[in-house]
Parts: C-alpha cells; structure tokens; sequence
C-alpha cells in the first residue's frame, strides 16, 4: 500500500472520528473488555485530537496501569506507571509519566487509532510506534492489543504490510469486534 493510499485511508477514518460517539457506552464496553484482565499490568493512553477516552475505564482496572513514552524516533514506545500524577509533554503532543516513574511491562494495552477494519488491521498516525512496540512484546511473551474507537471509524478494509501488528479485540460504542483475520 502506498503512503498515499494509508494517507486516504487515515484521513478518512479520521474525518470520521470527528462525528464522535457514545462515550458512556464506549466505556461500558471496554471496562467489560478489561474485566478477564484484572491484576494485569494495562497501557492505556492519554487521548488527544478527539480520539476515544480511555481514562474512565482505566480507572475501574484493578491493576498497575501505564501510559505510553515516546522515546525517540522510529523505535518502540516505553511505558511509565501512572497513579494519577501530572503528565509531561511529549513529542506529537502527546503527555506521559515523568522518567521519575517505574517502567513497566504491560500485558494488555489500549490501543488508539485513526481507523480500523474487522480483519484487525488498523491505522494509526503514521509512525509505527505501536506496531513496533507490539511486536516487541509479542516476541517476548504475551501482549493483548485491544483497539479502542468509536465504530463511524469503522473502514471496509485496511490492506496490512508484513511488519502491521493485528488487533486482538476492537472495542467501540457499538460493542466489541473480534477480529476474523
């Protein structure tokens, strides 16, 4: 796929995304979704540019949490534990942990997205930061990637490269998708 086709394909998803959703049941989803996790160390992120918010969610999970660091360009994200603390700026208007915080290993992560179909593949923003990342800890374990979003994200498919790491469940206001792919 060309970067021009993905660029279609994100900025579809995401003119999409800006129609929004039902947050309330968005959260009953993925509260139920992270329920067979409880105890596990869960990523979750700090939305931004409407993306759906996780943060209710994240604070029903009976477990370490731990949000996202970008440590650089074109390599895998790390992750800080996060209590509840103010967050740092970080690159791409991002906010994370200050480096004062533990690293953590998370056995689940919430994933954000601009689009995603239901073979799994999403698409992200362009920076491959989670497929990296996922694959990195797929490769040293177990690691649950659940795609967060509201379904007008929804695209008929997302054409995946060898290096895309697929989605394990999607969970939008409509309900949770399991992947066919």
């Amino acid at each position: 796929m060309s970067d021009a086709d993905k660029s279609a394909l994100r900025a579809r998803a995401l003119a999409a995304r800006d129609q929004g959703g039902d947050q309330d049941a968005l959260t009953r989803h993925l509260i139920a979704a992270l329920a067979p996790h409880r105890g596990q160390v869960l990523a979750g992120y700090w939305p931004m540019r409407n993306e759906a918010d996780p943060r209710p969610a994240m604070d029903a999970h009976d477990g370490p949490l731990c949000l996202p660091v970008v440590p650089g360009k074109a390599v895998p994200l790390v992750f800080r534990q996060w209590r509840g603390q103010p967050l740092v700026p970080g690159p791409f208007g991002t906010a994370h942990p200050d480096d004062s915080q533990p690293v953590l290993v998370p056995a689940v992560l919430i994933v954000p997205l601009a689009g995603f179909d239901r073979g799994g593949n999403r698409i992200g923003y362009g920076g491959g930061y989670y497929d990296r990342t996922l694959q990195l800890l797929r490769d040293s374990g177990h690691a649950t990637a659940i795609g967060l979003a509201f379904a007008v994200q929804e695209l008929a498919e997302i054409p995946a490269e060898p290096f895309d790491q697929p989605l394990d469940l999607i969970v939008t206001d409509q309900g949770p998708i399991r992947p066919f792919g």
